[in-house]
């Protein structure tokens, strides 16, 4: 293990609050001098399949722990994700099933290690200990917090305000997060800004059972490739890690300036010298900005596919963007209509370029459709029958066959 103070500066890249600073020096003191690694526990609630870059914040934040010799839990919230996280919700989320949790984890597991080192993670599932727990255990937990505390929190707050319904088992759900910490005795738990409420209830609970308090670490929602709104699959600003090469580094050459930086700190493996040195040379100019892009755009894409993908995926960029070619493996698709002519919008929602015909107008409006090489504004188009090239965005074409 290295020095406190310097673990401590590693740690502190790109965190937005810590509670408290002056707890965690004294825990990776105390870590040092006992060589007795920290317990850094992180919750996911395996709700949705796909990993974006979005979600590996928190998992980057693991691993910088986890090179620093400590050990990390990966919890997976196989029991509270049966519940749903209600956090920024105006209504209450639809439970899923054993099935469906399941199933999600697995896919989690499949990509998180592609950051973690499998080897020294444990990954483990809350059901273990909730489902082992008698009726009485878990309805005691409740006796843990009052309805005013609950009320605190600003979602609960708003919909109590506005009259919408708030179930007790959503009032549960922060008091088994928490618990999660109990069991796990965790020394620090990481998550997300949005977690606050959720993460301090860890630290309530730890000492209501007699348990030193966990740090809490919090981290920034990275915004997606707008800079605006946060990565979200629903605002159509995300990159998933399991897309194709050419996504990823495509989407990754789209972002700004600005907002490369933060992906840099955020989401690079460079260190912070290098960080430093980075931010300097492209203020004094010594460093081209599209240069450290490009740095950015194919280490992420490595890292999620390969050395061979990446460059592949940096040759078709350089190629379509440098020289206005076109991909070598455009996909075709037959497009059965029903009609003799066909809204564009369905056009790009059944072949899958877009989710939603909502999507596909929203892309049209923006000016994100190219057809034939000739860029469409209006979201109301019909097509006839024929062959087309369609181009979504800078980077996505089909050949589709309308007949």
């Amino acid at each position: 293990m290295i020095e406190p103070e310097r673990q401590l500066d590693i740690i502190k890249r790109g965190v937005s609050e810590i509670i408290f600073e002056k707890e965690l020096l004294q825990k990776l003191t105390k870590s040092y001098e006992t060589k007795t690694p920290l317990k850094i526990k992180a919750g996911f609630d395996p709700t949705a399949p796909d990993i974006h870059l979005g979600h590996t914040v928190l998992i980057e934040k693991l691993r910088h722990f986890q090179e620093l010799g400590h050990q990390v839990y990966f919890l997976i919230g196989d029991f509270t994700g049966m519940i749903g996280d209600p956090t920024g919700r105006s209504e209450t989320r639809k439970p899923l099933t054993k099935e469906e949790v399941l199933k999600n984890a697995e896919t989690y597991k499949e990509q998180v290690f592609k950051i973690l080192d499998a080897n020294k993670t444990i990954v483990c599932f809350n059901s273990q200990w909730f489902e082992a727990m008698t009726a009485m255990e878990i309805v005691r937990l409740g006796s843990l917090e009052t309805v005013a505390r609950m009320l605190e929190r600003e979602d609960f707050k708003k919909r109590f305000q506005n009259q919408q319904p708030i179930s007790i088992l959503e009032f549960y759900y922060p008091l088994f997060q928490g618990y999660d910490s109990v069991h796990l005795q965790s020394d620090v738990e990481l998550g997300g800004t949005d977690q606050r409420f959720n993460l301090l209830m860890g630290r309530s609970m730890q000492k209501a059972f007699g348990q030193p308090e966990q740090v809490v670490i919090m981290m920034p929602l990275l915004e997606g490739t707008d800079g605006i709104q946060k990565m979200s699959k629903s605002f159509g600003n995300y990159i998933g890690i399991s897309e194709p090469p050419k996504e990823i580094y495509g989407k990754l050459m789209s972002i700004s300036d600005e907002l490369m930086i933060r992906y840099y700190e955020l989401l690079s493996h460079i260190s912070n010298e290098e960080l430093k040195a980075l931010k300097e040379g492209i203020k004094n100019g010594s460093i081209h900005p599209k240069k450290a892009k490009e740095d950015l755009a194919y280490e992420i894409t490595q890292r999620y596919w390969s050395k061979g993908h990446a460059d592949a995926a940096r040759e078709e960029f350089e190629r379509i963007f440098k020289s206005k070619g076109l991909p070598d493996d455009i996909p075709e698709v037959t497009y059965q209509s029903k009609d003799d002519e066909t809204w564009i919008a369905q056009i790009l929602k059944d072949t899958g370029l877009c989710q939603s015909t909502s999507e596909a107008i929203r892309l049209i409006k923006q000016g994100g459709l190219s057809i034939d090489d000739s860029k469409i504004l209006d979201a109301n188009l019909k097509i006839k029958k024929g062959q087309y090239l369609i181009k979504v965005g800078k980077r996505r074409f089909l050949r589709v066959l309308v007949k």
